[in-house]
């Protein structure tokens, strides 16, 4: 996950900074150093990408197009 699909993935849905570090268990100066491009520890940034994975949130590779994110679509039970 890029500082920019995180910024992304927050914006899709509808997060601001407090609500991604309350969700993931962090400080909000934590998000905003990652945002700006600051290097967290593999397993923060893992941490805040499982945050909003489970929230409903697909990061997209970059294939030819640029990295991106979308929300995943609803399973057929919900």
């Amino acid at each position: 996950m890029t500082p920019l699909q995180c910024k992304m993935a927050r914006t899709a849905l509808g997060w601001g900074v407090i609500d991604l570090a309350r969700e993931a268990h962090v400080s909000t100066q934590t998000i905003v150093r990652f945002e700006r491009g600051d290097q967290l520890k593999v397993q923060t940034v893992g941490n805040l990408r499982s945050t909003m994975e489970n929230a409903g949130i697909e990061f997209i590779p970059e294939n030819g197009g640029g990295v991106g994110v979308r929300l995943k679509r609803p399973s057929s039970t919900e």
